[in-house]
């Protein structure tokens, strides 16, 4: 039951680190386009984040799954700042949230490959992993 936890813990703060991105990303796109693409992006972190949660109710019925703590969203904000601050492209901004795509892939994949979880929590995180590969598509047409 540990390890259903924790997985579904570790895909939350996830979903909440790529909602965080993006909310703190969209006031440097002005195409128009590309923000649509975004939100959209958004809907779909949060829309796996309420799933999530629903889940964990089942698993610790207590306490609520992790998110992203303070810090880690200042950094991730610092970050966003730093990088975008000479060149706000679509380009740039794709290239930021395919690297953290990327990393939500890697850590999906381990809960996947390395823990013994429920058929609910598999499913789950397979959907996490399949929903990242596919914003790295979508992603990958502003480079």
């Amino acid at each position: 039951m540990k390890e259903n936890i924790n997985a579904l813990d570790e895909m939350n703060k996830g979903a909440s680190m790529g909602m965080d991105a993006i909310s703190f990303i969209m006031d440097k796109v002005e195409d128009a386009k590309f923000l649509k693409v975004l939100k959209c992006e958004y809907e779909k972190y949060k829309k796996m984040s309420d799933r999530i949660r629903d889940v964990y109710k089942k698993y610790n019925e207590d306490d609520t799954p992790h998110e992203t703590n303070t810090m880690t969203k200042a950094m991730t904000w610092w970050g966003i700042e730093m990088k975008t601050f000479n060149d706000n492209s679509n380009s740039k901004i794709a290239e930021l949230l395919l690297q953290g795509t990327n990393m939500g892939i890697i850590e999906g994949r381990r809960i996947l490959n390395n823990k013994e979880l429920d058929k609910e929590v598999t499913k789950i995180a397979d959907e996490y992993v399949r929903m990242q590969e596919e914003s790295v598509e979508v992603l990958k047409k502003y480079l």
